[in-house]
């Protein structure tokens, strides 16, 4: 076992195994300080990876497919600590035991530079497996927060000015937490909206919403 993990071949594996061990000590110690490393390494994780269904701008396809792997993996969906973890701890053992295994049938093991990028690459679909199962046994918080977008189809209520096309006026919503929205709203059609009257939201504008009476 000691010469498995000390021999050449399999020091991508080593190094793996030391660094999940290291940080799962760092980030205990951090927690006994009232402290963590989690706020620190979110800000590395691309934007739209763990929503990336939500995205509401438009990327270059090698950025979208990037960010879609991402995705694919649960990054973002788990702490991006517990992820590495998973990560480290997936490869180093994957790697271990795809050596063990031809070493069985060779007395030999694999060269490293074969090793190391077959063993990342197949080990994959077992860390997206881990980190999905992780994902559903860790605790969610829990947000109110919205997109603009998912006010469209809900009544809102003029409250001040009239609203004309082009020319908007403020209006309030409530969204599907109770929370209340101020936004402005202008007609779809050539007509006015008054103040205390209802409409519905219809489509999103680049000042507010286009609305059609109740």
């Amino acid at each position: 076992m000691w010469e498995l993990f000390t021999h050449a071949s399999n020091l991508f594996f080593s190094v793996s195994l030391c660094l999940m061990l290291l940080l799962g000590i760092f980030e205990c110690l951090l927690l006994l300080l009232g402290s963590s490393s989690q706020g620190f390494l979110d800000q590395f994780i691309p934007e739209g990876v763990g929503d990336s269904k939500n995205l509401g701008i438009d990327l270059d396809t090698d950025h979208n497919l990037f960010v879609q792997f991402l995705d694919w993996l649960y990054l973002g969906r788990v702490p991006v600590l517990v992820w590495l973890i998973i990560f480290l701890t997936v490869y180093a053992l994957f790697g271990f035991i795809m050596q063990s295994l031809y070493f069985a049938f060779t007395q030999q093991y694999l060269a490293l530079w074969i090793a190391a990028p077959a063993c990342l690459f197949l080990c994959m679909p077992l860390v997206r497996v881990s980190a999905a199962a992780i994902a559903k046994i860790l605790p969610k918080d829990e947000t109110t927060a919205i997109y603009s977008e998912e006010l469209i189809g809900r009544t809102a209520l003029i409250i001040l000015g009239e609203a004309k096309q082009n020319y908007p006026a403020q209006a309030k919503v409530l969204d599907q937490f109770g929370q209340t929205h101020y936004v402005l709203v202008e007609p779809e059609l050539n007509i006015i909206f008054s103040q205390g009257q209802e409409v519905i939201l219809t489509q999103k504008t680049a000042n507010g919403f286009q609305a059609i009476q109740l």
